[in-house]
C-alpha cells in the first residue's frame, strides 16, 4: 500500500504535467494560428527564442519561490 507522502508527490507530478501539457498545446496552438495569419510557416527568430526562455526561467523561480515563503 503506498504511504500518504508518496501520494502527494504523484499527485504533484501529474498536476504539473497535465499544466505543462496543456500549456505547451495553448503555445502551439497560437504559434500556428500567428503562422496562418501571415500565411507562412511557423517561425521563432533567435530573439523570440530567447524571451520564451527567459519566461520559463521567471516562471520556474516563481514556482520555486512559493514552496520557501512558508
Amino acid at each position: 500500500m503506498e504511504q500518504p507522502k508518496d501520494n502527494w508527490r504523484l499527485t504533484t507530478l501529474i498536476i504539473g504535467g497535465v499544466i505543462g501539457l496543456i500549456s505547451g498545446i495553448v503555445a502551439a496552438y497560437i504559434l500556428i494560428q500567428r503562422a496562418e495569419d501571415e500565411q507562412s510557416r511557423p517561425h521563432i527568430s533567435a530573439g523570440e527564442g530567447v524571451k520564451v526562455g527567459l519566461g520559463l526561467l521567471g516562471l520556474l523561480r516563481l514556482v520555486a519561490d512559493l514552496t520557501t515563503k512558508h
